[in-house]
């Protein structure tokens, strides 16, 4: 049923759970469940929501549990992340990659989410890597999730393994640059490099943010945080902090090859000047002997004989012996 059209379907409705209490399995939802049976029933349950439908924000005023501030992060389209507590309620932005319909991307995505102790709402604007994983994962066994915080921490963890799978990307991608700046192959790889350096940067800007986010939520007021935060907290923090350190060993990696990059294409261009001196020292001789004979004066030397010719080819040859000895002499050669 096309979610768009139709008046009695959940607009933007991408998918819905319901988890019950020692349930093996979860209860798919329809997109034309009422309303009232999908915040009323027992269990807790989890929405996902596509913000490409203009009426979400309207859908969401009649959910119950939500105040205004978890709506607006519910539908806002604003490009960083936040994490808040408040009336023990969680809500904000995650950040996350972007996934097309034939691949996995490098590109940040932005999943919006508010987390009760009777629901998880979420919601995004492209599809993102870490939600078709964490669904696929609930599907297989929901007894691990006994609440919204639940699957909120299995979120964070998709995009901690999503992060740990882009840096081996990268890392791979960094060795064949390796190979080639070590090696004898030649090939340029300044056109290689930057991106791949634009992309640690950014992953290690919005993993910093997430984590301060995060120590930051985890020391709110136990009253306004929800049951069993901090523990939750605690273990994300150390999961990101550990991906941190590959990211900002990448970064350091990235950084060095920049340099030797740098550095091997300045002593390409000093040995370029270098051939270029050379010739230079080689040739001024003889230029300045043709350049002499060539004069347009009256009495040249060897103007007049049958052999200046080769009285001049004869000259330009001493020259260009005499500048190879005083280059050999003072060690340029």
């Amino acid at each position: 049923m096309n979610t768009l059209t139709s008046a009695h379907t959940i607009p933007g409705f991408i998918w819905a759970y319901r988890l019950l209490p020692g349930a093996t399995k979860p209860e798919r939802l329809p997109d034309d469940i009422d309303r009232s049976t999908l915040f009323a029933e027992e269990g807790f349950l989890w929405l996902h929501l596509n913000l490409v439908d203009a009426r979400v924000a309207a859908f969401l005023e009649d959910a119950p549990g939500l105040n205004d501030a978890a709506r607006i992060a519910l539908t806002t389209h604003e490009t960083h992340a936040t994490i808040t507590v408040d009336d023990q309620m969680l809500f904000g932005t995650l950040v996350d990659f972007q996934r097309d319909f034939a691949r996995d991307t490098h590109d940040i995505g932005w999943l919006h989410f508010a987390v009760t102790d009777r629901m998880l709402i979420t919601s995004r604007l492209q599809p993102l890597r870490s939600l078709d994983r964490a669904r696929v994962l609930i599907e297989k066994n929901a007894t691990r999730f006994s609440r919204p915080l639940d699957i909120f921490e299995l979120l964070v963890v998709e995009f901690q393994r999503t992060l740990i799978s882009v840096v081996i990307e990268i890392s791979e991608e960094l060795n064949l640059i390796e190979d080639f700046v070590h090696g004898n192959t030649t090939r340029d790889e300044r056109t290689q490099l930057p991106p791949i350096r634009r992309t640690i940067v950014r992953l290690h800007r919005h993993l910093r943010t997430v984590l301060s986010l995060m120590r930051h939520a985890a020391a709110s007021d136990d009253e306004e945080m929800p049951l069993g935060f901090e523990d939750v907290a605690g273990r994300l923090t150390g999961r990101l902090e550990a991906v941190e350190h590959d990211i900002y060993a990448l970064q350091e990696r990235a950084r060095l090859l920049h340099e030797e990059i740098g550095s091997k294409l300045s002593s390409e261009i000093n040995r370029h000047l270098y051939i270029l001196s050379i010739m230079t020292a080689f040739l001024l001789p003889p230029t300045l002997v043709t350049g002499f004979f060539g004069m347009n004066t009256s009495s040249l030397p060897l103007s007049g004989g049958s052999s200046g010719t080769g009285y001049a080819v004869c000259f330009i040859i001493v020259s260009m012996l005499l500048a190879w000895w005083l280059l050999k002499r003072v060690n340029i050669l």
